[in-house]
């Protein structure tokens, strides 16, 4: 394997080499840079541990570099980064870890670069190149990292019971990387994860939601999601999912299973599609089916109203995994919700009032969840994935009909309340939503054009109805 480095990263090295020359500490490049130099991946973190003072080093490098970067200095952990051209380099001195078994906060002390291979996750993250004068260059392979890069190999430095204990969220790692680097958990490793399980939940759910995200945004998620539920992690982290596993048949009638269903979907839309909330839509678009799942005589098995159930379960997923309760939970939310009126409308005669209702009620998400309706098609059937497809692209251009003439997609109410109010002299009051409504409503089911003068003239009309009558000098 060939160590391949970017120009200036190589004068980096050298400058750190001079630094720790001069501060007469050795000093090493480790983790993960090393494993992706080495596998031809790009890499903007760089670890770099000295035995010695890892700030004192960073200042020293700082002092060196134009224009003098800020070195951000975290005490408590004695460690210390700067950025420059692009790179995050973090420093820290050479240590050794002691952990409590009740406890993620470890006793800390000084140590050697054995020790602090030692402390880390995995033998191809414990590989160190020197930038000491004397084997500049040299890999420093304790654990036989190398071999196990070349033979794509996911393995605990030390016993896997020892590595995980110290950090149970090495675990979710160990599925992380064999995900995003198309790697193998080593049989031994990978066993003891079930074991030592359920010390994860003394991992904050911050740190376990951002491997999770990492598994979601990589190529193929469906790889790692099936070894967290093989390894019985995926059962304490997330519950929701694996009670989508599992078929029951009732008078010799089945269903799909819907885990197996959705990691399909899921990497159906991750090769269309790079947008992480996106992905997690698709990972929670049947949620609620477990929930809502019937037999019916006749019919055989439903899942009535799980879009709708799922929509409310997302609010309380992302609040348990810390997730954004903002605009992107509503984002997956209002796909959850509506990922089944698409399919709705290649059932029937598709009118342009079901159209534009679809417009109205996805807006700038329209494309979005069409990439996830097509990505749900999961039938081994070739005909019926072809007949969906097509009729999909029916949809799609029935949209683009639609939308071009209506102007429906992010719509804007043509009267505004402001208007009614003084057209009929009225106060704010519950008559004004009652009369905008009705515009809406008219415009959605093709009764007026979407235009100021037509909904106007509707307006007069409706508030005769209503008893309303408008004042002289209108303001249109």
């Amino acid at each position: 394997m060939v160590f391949n480095i970017q120009q200036h990263e190589r004068e980096i090295f050298n400058l750190i080499s001079d630094a720790s020359k001069k501060l007469s500490c050795s000093t090493y490049v480790v983790g993960g840079y090393v494993r992706d130099r080495l596998l031809g991946r790009p890499s903007k973190d760089m670890d770099i541990v000295c035995v010695g003072s890892g700030i004192r080093l960073a200042e020293e490098l700082a002092s060196r570099l134009r224009p003098i970067p800020r070195v951000t200095v975290y005490k408590r952990f004695g460690t210390a980064m700067l950025k420059h051209e692009g790179l995050e380099i973090e420093f820290v001195g050479a240590r050794k870890e002691s952990y409590r078994y009740d406890s993620r906060k470890p006793a800390v002390e000084e140590g050697s670069l054995e020790d602090d291979q030692n402390r880390r996750d995995f033998t191809i993250n414990a590989l160190a190149v020197s930038l000491n004068e004397a084997d500049f260059g040299m890999i420093i392979d304790p654990f036989d990292g190398l071999h196990h890069l070349e033979q794509k190999i996911i393995k605990t430095p030390l016993e896997p019971g020892n590595t995980f204990s110290d950090d149970p969220l090495r675990m979710i790692r160990a599925v992380r990387f064999a995900t995003q680097l198309n790697f193998t958990i080593d049989e031994t490793t990978f066993k003891a994860i079930p074991k030592y399980g359920n010390r994860i939940n003394i991992v904050s759910k911050e740190r376990i939601t951002a491997e999770l995200e990492k598994i979601l945004a990589s190529p193929e998620p469906s790889i790692g999601f099936k070894l967290l539920y093989d390894s019985q992690l995926l059962q304490i982290v997330f519950p929701e999912l694996v009670a989508l596993q599992g078929v029951e048949f009732r008078d010799g009638q089945g269903h799909k299973d819907n885990f197996y269903h959705t990691l399909q979907v899921v990497d159906n839309l991750c090769k269309k599609s790079q947008n992480i909330w996106l992905r997690w839509a698709a990972l929670l678009h049947d949620i609620a089916k477990p929930a809502t799942k019937r037999f019916q005589e006749g019919t055989g098995w439903t899942f009535h109203g799980h879009e709708a159930l799922g929509a409310t379960m997302v609010p309380r997923i992302f609040k348990r995994m810390r997730l954004p309760l903002d605009h992107k939970m509503r984002y997956v939310q209002k796909l959850v919700r509506l990922h089944l009126r698409p399919l709705s409308l290649t059932k029937e005669n598709i009118t342009d009032s079901a159209i534009r209702r679809l417009l109205f009620d996805a807006g700038e998400e329209i494309e979005d969840l069409m990439l996830l309706c097509e990505a749900d098609i999961t039938s081994k059937n070739h005909g019926k994935v072809k007949r969906y497809r097509e009729n999909y692209n029916l949809v799609r251009r029935r949209l683009q009909e639609v939308e071009e003439k209506d102007k429906i997609r992010n719509w804007q109410p043509p009267i505004s309340g402001l208007l009614i109010m003084n057209t009929f002299g009225i106060p704010p009051s519950r008559q004004i939503g009652i009369l905008k409504n009705a515009i809406r409503e008219a415009i959605l089911d093709g009764e007026i054009p979407n235009d100021h003068e037509m909904a106007f003239q509707f307006l007069l009309k409706k508030g005769k109805e209503m008893g309303l009558v408008p004042v002289k000098n209108e303001v249109k």
